[in-house]
């Protein structure tokens, strides 16, 4: 049965998980294990805590929290008691989680204490201490709270035990009519863009488009009762969120939550625990594949990957299998606008249109590729790709002129990706079109010459950024990371790729880096190679 009439909405599945699979183990995290029953009770209690702090349904709540347990019940909580939750990037500085917090005016925020060595809540209050307002944070006034998710919080804001605490006099007669008072149709969260091309904008997603997408996913990936998925992907991405806990919260999976991606870790938890569901950029299993320890654990239960990335290295896909013995490799292609998933591979593909495409749209939504004047072109020719379906966002928050120019009158939207479909309607990501650069009048596309470059024995990990030239307009420059070891130079890449790939596509020149500046998404942000 489709998810969003099965479920209706989020607080309706975390019921039903709860009653389908009560004392099944349901998040693990560090020495803490709840069972879903378990789970279920820690979301009333934060739910009837929102409720008796003044949350209303409609209401904007921010989480500022890498992965937990915490993120978990404060973020289903405020679902449950009729928010539309708002989850904050955790790579934000103050000013930037600041700016999001107003413009969506967040009546109440999530945050954690000190992650990564810094103070989440002494950088908010850096940013946004002071103004005319009331509360916690007088420059964002139509905050009232702020909750730490610690045990020690600073004067004006709330511990997470003492927030709880704060709900006991709320019954569940009042909370379960709180979520009854939601629809499908009813704003779940707003997911704010990464922001690597500007001001991030807030994509507005409904219970059912949530509920219906991932529940295609569970069944595309064949997620079952029993997998224990770790989630590395950041929950306030919708990879972490959708594709991680609603998707497991679907089928009783065991979420097993990484605040930050360190293989050595990863590679723990997934011998200690038994991982056997294992999502994420591409990035992350290659660091895996490659590393010098990797035999000193038993990564033998893995057995279902999904990656998605305009560049997946051809050979992942294979190693994935033949190395680590993963019996199924998936990958898809999504953005938030789009409620994270557009397509997606099929169990049973073959392993050569797993690696070079990202697969077929998900049913109930339609692809196709545009040239600049708006026609669709015929198969095997790059143009912007375009998505219309279930899963197309209502809009972006309070931003109708922006809405309209990525969302045409009869639903397509503009994903300002280029991509290639083949007959069978797979597709192919190349490059964002504001990644593409024109050598000597030939279109360049950096995905494709990073994947062409990644084939090079000696490169780990490889991106490519457009740079003046006064003869050819333009040509491309590849920031290199080498494989340890690797003695390859710059000289040695050029003539490499000279004998690989045409002429306009060759890289004018090579700068070696130890590591590529990426996003919490894991998305290299090219803008700082630019700047270089």
């Amino acid at each position: 049965m489709r998810g969003d009439l099965e479920w209706g909405t989020i607080p309706g599945l975390v019921r039903s998980a709860v009653e389908r699979y009560g004392e099944v183990e349901a998040v693990v995290d560090g020495r803490t294990r709840v069972s879903y029953a378990e789970l279920g009770a820690r979301v009333e209690r934060a739910a009837a805590a929102c409720v008796a702090n003044g949350v209303r349904v409609g209401d904007r709540v921010g989480i500022w929290a890498p992965n937990s347990l915490d993120w978990i019940v404060s973020a289903l909580g405020a679902v449950s008691a009729g928010a539309v939750l708002v989850p904050l990037n955790t790579r934000f500085k103050g000013g930037e989680a600041a700016d999001v917090l107003a413009r969506c005016r967040a009546k109440l925020l999530f945050v954690t204490g000190t992650f990564l060595g810094t103070s989440y809540v002494a950088s908010l209050r850096r940013a946004a201490g002071e103004g005319v307002g009331e509360g916690p944070l007088p420059g964002l006034s139509g905050l009232e709270q702020v909750v730490v998710l610690a045990d020690d919080a600073p004067a004006d804001f709330r511990t997470w035990k003492d927030f709880l605490a704060s709900g006991e006099g709320v019954g569940e007669r009042e909370v379960r009519a709180r979520s009854a008072a939601l629809s499908g149709d009813s704003p779940s969260d707003i997911i704010f863009t990464s922001g690597t091309t500007g001001r991030p904008k807030g994509a507005v997603i409904t219970h059912a488009q949530t509920l219906r997408a991932y529940e295609v996913w569970c069944d595309l990936a064949g997620l079952r009762q029993g997998d224990r998925y770790l989630i590395v992907n950041p929950f306030f991405h919708t990879f972490g969120y959708k594709a991680g806990v609603i998707a497991c919260l679907m089928r009783g999976a065991t979420m097993i939550p990484q605040p930050v991606f360190n293989v050595e870790t990863a590679m723990a938890n997934v011998a200690a625990e038994r991982v056997s569901v294992l999502p994420g950029p591409p990035t992350l299993h290659q660091s895996l594949l490659d590393h010098p320890a990797r035999d000193e654990y038993d990564l033998s239960a893995l057995r279902l990957v999904v990656t998605g990335a305009a560049v997946v290295p051809l050979q992942l896909v294979e190693r994935l299998r033949a190395e680590l013995h993963v019996g199924t490799v998936l990958t898809a292609y999504g953005l938030s606008e789009a409620s994270g998933i557009v397509t997606m591979c099929r169990r049973g593909d073959e392993p050569t249109v797993i690696a070079s495409t990202s697969g077929r749209a998900v049913p109930g939504t339609e692809v196709r590729v545009v040239g600049p004047s708006g026609a669709v072109l015929p198969a095997g020719s790059p143009g912007e790709v375009l998505v219309r379906g279930f899963n197309v966002m209502r809009g972006y928050f309070e931003d109708p002129e922006e809405t309209a120019r990525v969302v045409s009158e009869e639903g397509w939207l503009r994903t300002g990706d280029v991509g290639v479909l083949d007959g069978d309607g797979n597709l192919r990501i190349t490059d964002r079109i504001k990644d593409m650069f024109i050598v000597g009048g030939f279109n360049a596309y950096p995905a494709e010459i990073e994947q062409l470059l990644g084939l090079h024995p000696d490169v780990a990990d490889v991106a490519v950024v457009g740079v003046p030239d006064s003869r050819l307009g333009e040509v491309g420059k590849a920031f290199v990371v080498r494989r340890a070891g690797a003695l390859v130079t710059a000289d040695d890449l050029i003539a490499w790729a000279r004998r690989e790939m045409a002429n306009y596509k060759v890289p004018r020149a090579v700068e070696f880096v130890g590591e590529l500046p990426r996003n919490a998404s894991g998305k290299v942000v090219k803008g700082e190679l630019r700047g270089r």
